[in-house]
């Protein structure tokens, strides 16, 4: 039997037009070069950029190759108090952000260069406006140095979606920028960089059937950026260094390949999956972010007593993918600092998974999944009634 791959989340599958993209580049010359294999990298170069400018609607001269979304996010929170212009003295983050986020703002911390103050989020999953609009207040009342924001738009674990709306004015009209996480959003949602009205964005290629490896930081055109390495002239002088015209090209074929329908069609089979759950009698199942707006491939439920890595153990011995969180760790089943913020339990942080579908997803893999997981619960209960 094939195995079943439900971790889209952690990474998707490659798929047929990305890699027949990334096969025609391997013979591309150096984007730099003047001559004409160098121009006709040149063009391969902007036709994916262009083409991913236009799947988040953002502008093409803002937007700059990494990668991957990892370093997209180093760029944007390093070049930001680095710059010699109106550095960033203070980074608001909420308590679910991504691990890049997290361990990046606590570098620069560190280093001196800028305090961080982490904002516990509502138990929905979704951040606290009054929490941070009273922080920004109280910021403005001290003066003492721009800050920046830092909000994802949907979380890599629950799903759970952010809107910004309701503090984007309140921290520009202070004088303050915002920066979004955009890595798992991208490819399985609208979204528009021009409607967010945020300063910096990051993408990351993997998350929507492009490469590992590559990503994008989208810029608003002229916001003065320091960058991480020095060399030469590429990417606007904001990342110097040869580009992967391999990568790059299947992160621009990705995006022309992108299909908001189907992505949204995936919220039938991620339903199906939660009542199939709720169905088979889990004592105090729950289902993180069920009461708020989530990306509609998306699902984390915890089974107490049922702990994540033999849920992981389980499904992965009967060839299904799954995982208990973020992949971007260690590769330890450990409790989610994001369900952890979230109020979750110390048994409910240990026995939550999380379900992630994808392009290639059918009702089939669903109705297996359930059907496997309900009898490895089974067991389990039975092994613990012995």
């Amino acid at each position: 039997m094939a195995r079943i791959f439900l971790d889209h989340n952690a990474t998707t599958p490659l798929k047929p037009a990305v890699r027949e993209a990334m096969i025609a580049a391997m013979d591309a010359g150096n984007p730099s070069s003047v001559h004409t294999e160098g121009r006709k990298a040149k063009g391969l170069l902007e036709q994916s950029r262009q083409e991913l400018a236009q799947l988040v609607d953002a502008p093409t001269n803002g937007l700059v190759f990494t990668g991957g979304g990892t370093e997209a996010i180093n760029m944007a929170l390093w070049g930001m108090v680095r710059r010699a212009e109106n550095p960033v003295r203070h980074l608001y983050i909420s308590a679910t952000e991504h691990d890049a986020v997290i361990n990046c703002a606590e570098a620069i911390e560190k280093s001196g260069l800028a305090t961080k103050k982490l904002m516990s989020p509502l138990l929905s999953g979704a951040y606290d406006a009054d929490q941070l609009l009273a922080e920004l207040q109280n910021r403005e009342a001290q003066k003492d140095g721009a800050f920046m924001v830092c909000l994802m738009l949907a979380n890599n674990e629950t799903g759970v979606i952010q809107d910004l709306a309701p503090v984007r004015r309140e921290i520009f009209a202070r004088g303050g920028f915002l920066f979004v996480d955009a890595a798992q959003a991208v490819g399985k949602i609208d979204v528009s960089f021009n409607d967010l009205q945020a300063d910096l964005m990051s993408i990351a290629g993997h998350k929507f059937g492009g490469p590992k490896g590559v990503g994008a930081l989208a810029t608003k055109p002229g916001i003065p950026l320091e960058p991480l390495m020095q060399g030469g002239g590429q990417e606007l002088r904001r990342r110097a260094g040869t580009e992967n015209m391999i990568a790059i090209a299947g992160l621009g074929a990705a995006a022309r390949a992108a299909d908001m329908q189907q992505m949204a069609d995936l919220k039938l089979l991620r339903d199906k999956l939660e009542t199939g759950l709720n169905a088979i009698g889990v004592e105090g199942l729950k289902i993180w972010g069920a009461a708020t707006e989530r990306l509609p491939n998306t699902t984390c439920f915890s089974a107490p007593g049922f702990s994540s890595e033999t849920q992981v153990m389980a499904m992965d011995l009967a060839g299904i993918a799954v995982s208990s969180g973020s992949a971007c760790s260690s590769g330890k089943v450990k409790a989610s600092h994001v369900l952890t913020a979230m109020g979750a339990s110390e048994e409910d942080a240990a026995s939550a998974l999380r379900v992630s579908l994808g392009w290639d997803t059918t009702e089939e893999m669903i109705d297996l999944f359930i059907e496997k997981w309900g009898e490895a619960y089974a067991r389990a209960r039975r092994g613990k009634a012995a």
